[in-house]
């Protein structure tokens, strides 16, 4: 049996199933429990790229951040942050400038209360444990406001989110709820599990017991999602296609992800 460590809430149900502790086991984290493990590793066994498809979007979070500081962005919303691992969206871009502003968001108790830990130190970013899909809750909020101004430009991110809203939420909606609050010149950054893979489906029913059961999209769905946006250069693709820095692997749809970022024009 699992013991809750200290930076967990006791509110946290360790017997179920919860996508961001599943997302932290894929890439090797340590904050996660024995129902996340064996989820995933029954996932393995129909879809044994899923822990690369994990690293693969978690670059793409690296490249997609930066290319968004290439464009003058210095504040970023980041929607279903999850579990935070090295390499959030925090160090790479106050990397790049320190007075970059982030604002991680979560429903995932053991998400916000890792992450209030790692940033209690940290003036220019923080956690709200708040549902992507109440975006008035989070768009208003006081940390919200105090760190993101919407008259400029911003980079809402929803990496490895979109799979989680299911038809009946109104994905397109929702977006749209978003981009309301987006300046022109603001950018959101996405990827997108994706139903074109076989493998892909077989291990979908493994995660039905989790918190957040996943609702595939082929890439014909995630482009229309995205229909709003004016999609920067390469579109959408595969995780590892998007603008990489070494050549992509031979077998770019093993990063089961279709991964683009858009411009709000």
């Amino acid at each position: 049996m699992d013991e809750l460590p200290n930076w967990a809430s006791p509110e946290i149900d360790w017997r179920q199933p919860s996508v961001a502790r599943i997302y932290d086991y894929a890439l090797g984290g340590a904050h996660n429990f024995e129902a996340d493990r064996q989820a995933q590793d029954e996932a393995l066994k129909v879809f044994p790229y899923l822990n690369d498809a994990a690293r693969a979007n978690r670059g793409f979070l690296h490249r997609a951040v930066r290319f968004c500081l290439d464009q003058g962005i210095r504040q970023f919303l980041d929607l279903g942050s999850g579990v935070p691992t090295v390499g959030n969206v925090h160090e790479v871009a106050q990397e790049v400038d320190p007075e970059s502003h982030v604002v991680y968001v979560d429903h995932d108790l053991v998400a916000v209360a890792h992450a209030r830990t790692i940033l209690a130190n940290n003036p220019r970013a923080v956690v709200l444990h708040e549902d992507i899909r109440a975006p008035h809750q989070i768009l208003t909020h006081p940390e919200t406001l105090q760190l993101i101004d919407f008259e400029q430009p911003v980079a809402v991110l929803m990496v490895g989110m979109l799979h989680y809203v299911d038809d009946s939420a109104e994905p397109m909606k929702l977006l749209r709820e978003y981009q309301d609050c987006m300046t022109p010149g603001s950018y959101l950054i996405a990827s997108h599990l994706t139903s074109d893979l076989p493998e892909m489906r077989s291990a979908a029913p493994f995660f039905d017991d989790s918190r957040n059961p996943m609702t595939l999209r082929s890439k014909t769905e995630i482009e229309a999602l995205l229909a709003d946006y004016e999609l920067v250069d390469p579109g959408v693709v595969f995780t590892v296609q998007w603008r990489p820095e070494t050549p992509p692997p031979a077998n770019p749809e093993r990063s089961a992800c279709y991964a683009a970022v858009a411009r709000r024009g």
